[in-house]
């Protein structure tokens, strides 16, 4: 019966682990959940090469690629490699004219190289970083979801955010965007499912609202 299962991995935001999906539970009849890592990329890695490594972490043909912020972003590099049934981005880009114009200053100015990304156990900044908020009674919470505190990472990851040039949409693709994500504003977000108050961090505080959507969403 799991050959007739589809097979969905799922690819957290910058930093954080995939713990940040342990309240989506889709039909188990219907769908194989696999959860994907990040891992310190190589020196001078592009996004391109890190997709296609983080490609051998995917055992199943034609699955279907869930990637949060900027883990959308790497699924969409990760299906130029393989051939994929449906790439779902959620709270994230589709093309380096949805990002916000603060991102698109700091690709001409560099300043995104000046942020103190030392200070990685620092999870306040962290969550400000990844998330784009820090709502104190919330970092406890975060500090569970932000796990990789590396700084090679976290000044790669941010310098790939601001740098990514993607005119690659393939046909299979889906964008979930919350209405009051404040990193990447949907005024900016073309064609895309809009969630009502959904915020950046809405896989996590809005699990309801993708346990009844998904599979409808991914079958269509």
């Amino acid at each position: 019966m799991d050959t007739a299962k589809l097979h969905v991995y799922f690819m957290p935001g910058m930093a954080a682990n995939p713990s940040i999906f342990k309240h989506i539970k889709l039909p188990e009849d219907l769908f194989e959940p696999h959860l994907l890592e990040w891992f310190v990329p190589d020196k001078n890695m592009s996004i391109s090469d890190y997709a296609l490594k983080m490609c051998k972490n995917i055992t199943h043909e034609n699955p279907i690629l869930v990637g949060v912020s900027f883990g959308g972003m790497l699924v969409q590099e990760m299906a130029r490699h393989i051939k994929t049934k449906k790439v779902l981005v959620v709270s994230s880009v589709k093309h380096e004219s949805e990002l916000p114009k603060r991102m698109a200053f700091a690709k001409y100015t560099k300043i995104h190289k000046l942020l103190p990304t030392g200070l990685v156990n620092n999870v306040e900044l962290l969550a400000k970083y990844a998330f784009g908020e820090t709502v104190p009674k919330r970092l406890a919470l975060y500090e569970e979801y932000l796990s990789l505190r590396d700084k090679y990472y976290l000044d790669w990851a941010i310098d790939q955010i601001v740098n990514w040039k993607s005119t690659y949409c393939p046909d299979c693709l889906v964008h979930i965007h919350g209405e009051k994500d404040n990193v990447f504003p949907i005024g900016n977000i073309k064609n895309c499912i809009p969630v009502k108050n959904g915020t950046h961090t809405m896989i996590i505080h809005r699990a309801k609202w993708f346990n009844e959507h998904l599979p409808a969403i991914i079958l269509e």
